[in-house]
């Protein structure tokens, strides 16, 4: 990863901040408000320019021509974009940013963490970021709102801390969103899953089965949502619920629906709970929910146990039985008076199947499992896995090998997918595909 300092160790990085910043100022002295919102990008260009060579006359400032063109790019960063951070924005190979601080920034790229040398110039530079990505979507962070979730024009997904919160200065997470939609052959291709289990789960999403997506931060379950979505028929009506926009479903006819914080005054939030109660009154065929984490799993369940079979969610957890733990847990958060046995028998009854997704060591990620729920077992809900991921060690090259495998069980839902027309090889539930390194 390259540094965005002057090629000649002689200016130095501090001084070069210092040039910078008096480019800015200077830019912003000789512009009205009225003239820097007029001016796009390269009508912006000429007039960094001209203060540039101003600025190198005044000063005697040695700059080379390469110097020069990028002294310009970072202004243009700094007045239109996110400064020092643009140019991993523009990476499409970077996953995620992660700003600890004004010195200390990592990238994810390919699964793994890496360090930069991207740095801020103080504190203070990386709160006016802050504070521009924020205000652009009608939302503040301050002492007595510290914390923050945003959302950038391309989609990324931010989330924002600062002191006295933080203790190592304004902290930023920026989850990055490929331009360009992970396509089922490129899940494939990936060995992300198999071709049995796509043609499993795609067969289900046809058949209106309720699905859980479970998994840890980071695992693919904005991306497997995603995928699933694409099977879900033209002429429905589906809704999204999110906390903060992910999703992008391709159907034609798509409601996205997200959630609002509270306004200066501490009034005013709109909460998922709000939004999947007010979904139900807009006559959707399905309802996905991007992350179900509070009382709005009661209402979801609700949902999927009346009339809006093939919905959809995710949930932070470690494994299928876990996500089941999460969820009642959530539910109890909506009513206390709902007793054990009740929510668990909500919960066998509304969902259909559980895809458990992970991201390995080395940064791949995989659907771990594929577990069909059966209903209960006494006080326990059960669940049985159609398929699985079999980690078998690590290849010379730091790799993940394995196999994925079918269990050899046969699904009840296969009769629910031959009412829809579907019927499925047996070879499927006797599939077994090696993962090796290459």
């Amino acid at each position: 990863m390259a540094t965005r300092t002057l090629s000649r160790p002689v200016t130095g990085t501090e001084r070069w901040f210092e040039i910078k910043s008096q480019i800015h100022g200077k830019l912003l002295n000789s512009l009205t408000p009225e003239q820097l919102r007029a001016l796009n990008r390269e009508g912006m260009r000429d007039q960094i320019g001209l203060v540039v060579e101003k600025l190198v006359a005044e000063e005697a400032v040695p700059l080379t021509v390469a110097e020069r063109e990028r002294l310009i790019e970072e202004v243009l960063d700094e007045v239109f974009g996110l400064g020092p951070l643009e140019p991993l924005l523009k990476d499409p190979s970077v996953s995620d940013i992660l700003v600890n601080g004004f010195d200390n920034v990592y990238i994810e790229r390919n699964g793994r963490l890496i360090e930069t040398n991207v740095r801020f110039k103080d504190t203070a530079h990386v709160r006016m970021i802050i504070d521009r990505i924020v205000s652009n979507i009608g939302r503040r962070i301050d002492d007595s709102s510290p914390i923050v979730d945003a959302r950038l024009e391309d989609g990324s997904r931010v989330c924002a801390v600062i002191p006295p919160i933080s203790l190592i200065g304004p902290v930023l997470a920026i989850r990055r969103f490929g331009k360009k939609l992970l396509s089922t052959e490129d899940l494939l291709r990936n060995e992300t899953l198999t071709t049995g289990m796509l043609d499993f789960l795609s067969a289900c999403v046809e058949a209106r089965m309720n699905i859980v997506v479970s998994g840890g931060s980071g695992s693919g379950k904005t991306t497997m949502l995603n995928m699933l979505s694409r099977f879900i028929p033209e002429d429905e009506r589906v809704i999204t619920i999110e906390d903060t926009a992910e999703l992008q479903l391709q159907q034609p006819h798509v409601v996205r629906l997200e959630t609002r914080p509270v306004n200066i005054e501490g009034v005013g939030a709109v909460t998922q709970r709000d939004l999947v109660i007010n979904s139900l009154r807009m006559r959707p065929d399905r309802i996905v929910i991007g992350e179900c984490r509070g009382p709005e799993a009661l209402d979801m369940l609700q949902a999927m146990n009346t009339g809006h079979e093939g919905s959809m969610t995710s949930v932070h957890a470690n494994s299928p039985r876990d996500a089941f733990g999460r969820l009642e847990t959530m539910v109890m958060m909506a009513s206390e008076h709902i007793p054990d046995r009740v929510i668990r028998q909500m919960l066998a009854s509304a969902i259909h199947l559980v895809v458990h997704t992970v991201r390995l060591t080395d940064g791949t990620r995989k659907v771990a499992s594929i577990s069909e729920v059966l209903g209960m077992a006494g006080e326990m809900i059960q669940i049985e896995d159609v398929f699985l991921f079999e980690r078998e060690g690590i290849s010379r090259r730091g790799r993940v090998v394995g196999r994925f495998r079918a269990t050899g069980y046969r699904p009840a839902c296969l009769e629910r997918l031959k009412t829809y027309g579907i019927h499925l090889a047996s070879s499927i539930f006797e599939e077994v595909h090696e993962v090796r390194d290459r």
